[in-house]
């Protein structure tokens, strides 16, 4: 059980800005957030050609299929990794790993490449993600004190959305002006980039494990996040969520065939989600810390599939937006209640695991999103697909909250200590600094 409660938060002053008072987060989160940008340009660049070129909503779906499949199949090894080798060494290799998937679908996407070998690139891409993504997000806690954890996820979550309006303008700027193809050069770049600058600067010594690698200690996030039921509820309730609500895949069609506002409007509809959540999330950084988190997931997370039901009607570009703008804004506030609880919430030790937990609900559940947005649309139509995915949303709010009332009774998220679970029992050693 989690220890949070509904007591107030705590009577210190508040800092808004105590995580970028250290100097090794400022210098991360330069590498991260332009890395994040060229991710974005990368997305926008594939949803588009790969629409132009077939003309076929499954063509979409299929493009979530191709990211989805690694993260699931890789998201558990990627975890122990994290928890087991240098972590910062881990990103580098999969930014590297990235750098070179960009590079080659910007080759294909030039010479009007093969389609099935895009696929196959995705795949590969998604599979570096996810091969350095636990261990990227478990490198947080090693850059702040837990007492500013908070407020870098925070700042992470809104600045991310600085990424979500920048990267989708400038991959529909691209598109529109210069080519798809060089779109992917541009993300190749951010990669590398962001790999230098990890590579420029020291971490705190690793906590890794000296036992062997076996089929409990690689389950290991599984079992924990069983066990902390409050943790299991947030990232299922993320993932039917997204699951359902995965209209941003069809923004394509949109643009095209409904709204008829062409590449440049597409990337502002890509960008709309980010606008909005970037707003929440500067809200949020200068409002007092929120007293009954629990509720305030529930509602955002119905707010979202409200939004998306009105989006998936519009006939104009102006409510269009709108609404998408009002899913990101919505979707922020669940981001960082389910962040902060879930890093506050896991040891140390165990945080790269139980990342890769919850990139298997989190991270597939956006790509099968997709998928399901796809097919729907190719048989129904995309306005189907849209709504019945928003109402599917609202559907699953009702049965958490019925059924979930740890998660109605979570306050405070500055009240929350680590759950007292060990799944498994290792023998630490502490390695070199990176």
């Amino acid at each position: 059980m989690t220890n949070a409660s509904q007591g107030d938060s705590p009577s210190e002053k508040h800092d808004p800005y105590a995580a970028f008072r250290i100097y090794e987060y400022r210098l991360y989160l330069i590498g991260w957030l332009l890395a994040s940008i060229g991710t974005r340009i990368q997305s926008v660049a594939i949803g588009w050609e790969m629409y132009q070129r077939t003309g076929e909503a499954l063509s979409l779906g299929l493009v979530g299929l191709a990211q989805a499949l690694p993260t699931m199949l890789l998201a558990l090894p990627a975890g122990y990794l994290a928890d087991r080798f240098n972590r910062p060494k881990l990103v580098m290799v999969s930014l590297f790993a990235m750098t070179l998937t960009s590079a080659g679908l910007a080759v294909l996407s030039y010479n009007q490449g093969s389609i099935t070998w895009m696929y196959i690139l995705l795949a590969l891409d998604a599979t570096a993600v996810i091969i350095g993504r636990p261990a990227r997000v478990a490198l947080l806690p090693q850059l702040v004190p837990l007492n500013v954890l908070a407020n870098a996820v925070t700042w992470n979550t809104s600045l991310m959305q600085i990424t979500g309006v920048v990267g989708p303008a400038l991959g529909g700027l691209i598109i529109a002006t210069i080519d798809p193809s060089f779109a992917f050069v541009v993300t190749a770049a951010t990669s590398l980039i962001f790999m230098f600058l990890l590579s420029r600067f020291r971490f705190g010594a690793d906590v890794k494990r000296s036992a062997p690698p076996t089929l409990q200690t690689l389950l290991a996030g599984i079992h924990f996040v069983w066990n902390a039921r409050i943790i299991l509820t947030m990232i299922s309730l993320d993932l039917f969520g997204v699951l359902l609500g995965g209209a941003v895949y069809l923004l394509p069609i949109y643009a095209d065939d409904i709204l008829h506002v062409g590449a440049t409007g597409f990337g502002w509809l890509r960008a709309a989600p980010a606008i909005g959540a970037f707003c929440m999330a500067i809200s949020m950084i200068y409002l007092p810390p929120m007293k009954r988190a629990g509720w305030r997931l529930l509602i955002s997370v119905g707010a979202f599939g409200v939004a998306t039901i009105i989006f998936g009607f519009a006939k104009s570009f102006g409510l269009a937006f709108a609404m998408l703008f009002l899913t990101g804004a919505f979707d922020n506030v669940s981001m960082v209640v389910r962040q902060t609880a879930q890093q506050l919430l896991t040891p140390d030790h165990m945080r790269g695991r139980v990342s890769a937990v919850t990139s298997v609900f989190v991270g597939a559940s956006n790509e099968l999103g997709g998928l399901e947005s796809g097919v729907v649309a190719q048989y129904f139509g995309p306005v189907f697909s849209v709504v019945s995915g928003g109402i599917g949303t609202l559907i699953v709010v009702a049965i958490t909250a019925w059924l979930s009332p740890e998660l109605r009774r979570l306050g405070s998220l500055h009240n929350i200590k680590p759950v007292a679970v060990e799944p498994v029992q290792e023998k630490e050693i502490v390695t070199a600094p990176a």
